[in-house]
């Protein structure tokens, strides 16, 4: 393994960093952590696209352009690239190359819009950043997923992409057979939700046992989709809700429609533990509702607890309206965690 980290106060340069790696690329180096804090990015030099005995690439502040005869990283297992600029044509071909590829975790990579994922021995798919929407292909070993999306996906723009009965949803989870655990974070929930949403995904996530959402109870679709995941994963123990609220709504709160699911017959799910918080829960009817149909339909539950928002003026009649609501369970614990106090 050969870490290098180029510390602000003592910039290298650029030249001297092409002549460490070349050096290195002339052995059998399996492993490569390069981060660079020089004013514009590194880039990184072509004698690195030969190293075949490459396992493990973890890079900073880089510029990744590979020659055009690259064939790829043929023992590849792991690749971590952080304030990277690629083109999306290299990407993919990157990607695609890695046959034995089993981490890939991307955070704030510069250069793509929409990503497309080739891997069949994909584990572990981490992204955090700006992208227009993912797409996987030959994935189905994949375990881990975690999708923070940092900006407002355009909804008309997705809409506009998916014809006749097509659904981001149903495209997401259809080549993830075997997936574990799942975060999605800040607005891709947004785009899950565009399209035509099912109540149930065809087929179920039986493996699933980690579920965390970030959702927007503002947008009635949003919670449609939330629910499509939760009714589709027959073996979820732990559930993680983060309500959000990064814009401001003028309109008037849409209402959904939980009578017919409070109604009509319901899967009781197998979650365990749950935690809901974020700036989000202010104690609206749809956050009230959506706790209420969790603590109604889970007969397993052990623990809940809610950290609603720190704004005090709602806080007895949000903790009044807890204490209030049918469980499933004898045994659930509903716990109050004062919003006031740091440690989230």
């Amino acid at each position: 393994m050969f870490k290098f980290v180029d510390r602000e106060d003592l910039v290298s340069d650029s030249a001297d960093i092409d002549r460490w790696i070349l050096h290195l690329t002339r052995g059998s180096i399996k492993e490569l952590v390069l981060k660079v804090y020089t004013e514009e990015k590194y880039k990184i030099p072509w004698c690195l696209f030969s190293c075949r005995s490459l396992h493990r690439l973890k890079l900073k502040w880089c510029w990744l352009e590979p020659p055009v005869m690259f064939e790829g990283f043929r023992n590849m297992k792991s690749i971590d690239i952080m304030l990277v600029t690629v083109a999306q044509k290299a990407f993919e071909n990157l990607i695609s190359n890695c046959p034995l590829l089993e981490e890939l975790k991307l955070t704030e990579v510069d250069g793509l819009g929409q990503i497309n994922i080739h891997a069949p021995n994909l584990k572990l798919f981490e992204i955090v950043g700006e992208f227009d929407g993912i797409s996987f292909d030959n994935t189905l070993q994949l375990a881990k997923i975690v999708i923070i999306s940092l900006s407002a996906l355009n909804s008309e723009s997705n809409q506009s992409r998916l014809h006749g009965r097509s659904s981001n949803m149903l495209k997401f989870f259809d080549h993830q057979p075997h997936i574990e655990s799942l975060k999605i974070g800040c607005f891709f929930l947004k785009y899950l939700a565009a399209g035509v949403l099912p109540v149930k995904l065809p087929t179920p996530c039986i493996d699933l046992s980690f579920l965390s959402l970030s959702i927007d109870f503002y947008d009635s679709k949003e919670i449609s989709a939330a629910l499509c995941i939760l009714k589709s994963s027959p073996n979820l123990r732990k559930l993680e809700i983060l309500a959000r609220r990064f814009v401001v709504h003028t309109f008037t709160l849409p209402t959904y429609c939980w009578e017919d699911i409070f109604s009509g017959p319901v899967m009781p799910f197998q979650v365990r533990h749950v935690k809901i918080h974020g700036n989000g829960i202010t104690g609206t009817k749809s956050e009230l509702d959506f706790i209420k149909y969790l603590l109604l339909y889970s007969p397993v539950l052990e623990k809940m607890i809610v950290k609603p928002a720190a704004i005090a003026n709602f806080i007895p009649k949000l903790m009044k309206a807890l204490l209030r609501f049918k469980r499933a369970s004898v045994e659930a614990e509903i716990i109050w965690e004062d919003p006031f106090e740091n440690g989230e």
